[in-house]
């Protein structure tokens, strides 16, 4: 049986219609940049997350960049956030000029300690970047208590996690901004890059509806030096279609995932895989399926033979990465992290995953389990 990681063919063929019919009417406005499509997505997914203001631009990556921008962090400031994490949470601080400080992660939920975060800061420190690790909300009631006691500000690394949500509040309002990525396999993906960033905040709203656009609200004129950010109407369009299911979608992921728990638990020879649990209070949408596994890349060698699909987000974590040598750090300065990176891999979890491909992926990892 063959089980990709993702099968974005299988979500298409069901919207295909709206959403080819989505993209002519853009080609027949001839209307590509800014305008009334990006404004009708901005406001639903405003109306969606429940922030006052959302702000599309090019992509998650730049959602974080553009956030720090508009905070006023810069060269020589310091941004806490987790080296277990992709590249752009990290990269966007130091595209600044800024220095990324690392603390390390909870081993359950993957999710930035809010006990070490006190200790690491410093007078330079500006923001704190909670990333919402695999679609599961950091603890924010204690991250926003340390930061509004240190007046610092907080960025949500709400790239997996759309529709996610913490006690009855969804995340991207969880902090100051929150940061959402449409790449193609986010829950909410688009056809191609696209981000958006969520705010209750109108003088960070207008300043990043400004820096997107080379710093500019009167053409020509530049209040600000900026960049070039904008998520063109034809990303719009298709993700208007798509956020209606968005919903649908999410339960999908989560019924997948308590198919996996209930597999796993009946399972034999499968008790040596760690599920992923879901710490109190929070709304899990699962963009990832992450388990810890002992041998775990005999294992994917093994799963790929058997035609599954896996990865492993993230095999090497940002402290022990080449471009970031200069902060100093060592192999074991973040020991949970480097456990993590070791041990982690996601399994398919697509919500057009079926009860036989669930069962197949599980008893495959059963076989391999009861060889070793």
């Amino acid at each position: 049986m063959n089980v990709p990681l993702l099968d974005l063919k299988a979500q298409y063929r069901v919207i295909k219609s709206e959403v080819m019919a989505a993209i002519e009417a853009v080609c027949d406005e001839q209307g590509f940049v800014l305008g009334p499509r990006l404004t009708a997505f901005e406001e639903a997914t405003a109306q969606y997350i429940g922030s006052r203001y959302a702000i599309g631009c090019a992509s998650g990556s730049d959602a974080l960049l553009l956030s720090l921008m508009a905070m006023g962090v810069k060269a020589g400031d310091e941004v806490i956030t987790i080296p277990f994490t992709f590249f752009a949470t990290a990269g966007a601080v130091s595209r600044l000029g800024a220095k990324p400080v690392f603390v390390d992660i909870q081993p359950d939920t993957f999710n930035i300690d809010p006990a070490l975060i006190e200790r690491a800061i410093t007078p330079r420190t500006k923001a704190i970047i909670p990333v919402h690790l695999f679609g599961q909300c950091a603890d924010m009631a204690a991250i926003n208590e340390i930061a509004k006691r240190k007046k610092l500000y907080v960025i949500e690394d709400a790239c997996q996690a759309i529709g996610a949500s913490q006690g009855n509040r969804r995340a991207g309002v969880l902090g100051d901004t929150g940061c959402f990525s449409f790449f193609p396999s986010k829950n909410l993906g688009g056809f191609g890059d696209g981000g958006l960033i969520t705010t209750n905040d109108k003088a960070l709203a207008d300043s990043m509806a400004m820096l997107r656009v080379h710093g500019s609200q009167v053409r020509y004129l530049h209040e600000a030096i900026g960049f070039n950010s904008r998520l063109d109407a034809l990303q719009a369009a298709v993700l208007q279609v798509k956020l209606k299911y968005l919903d649908q979608w999410t339960e999908g992921r989560r019924r997948n995932a308590e198919r996996y728990r209930q597999l796993f638990a009946q399972t034999k020879h499968a008790a040596r895989v760690t599920l992923p649990p879901t710490a109190p209070g929070n709304f899990h949408v699962y963009n990832q399926f992450t388990v810890r596994v002992p041998k775990r890349d005999e294992l994917r060698t093994f799963l790929k033979e058997k035609g599954v699909g896996t990865e492993v987000y993230y095999p090497l974590p940002m402290h022990l990465q080449n471009c970031y040598r200069d902060l100093g750090h060592q192999k074991g300065s973040f020991p949970l992290s480097e456990r993590a990176a070791e041990e982690v891999m996601s399994l398919p979890i697509y919500p057009e995953l079926t009860e036989a491909q669930q069962s197949y992926v599980v008893e495959m990892i059963a076989e391999f389990y009861k060889r070793s």
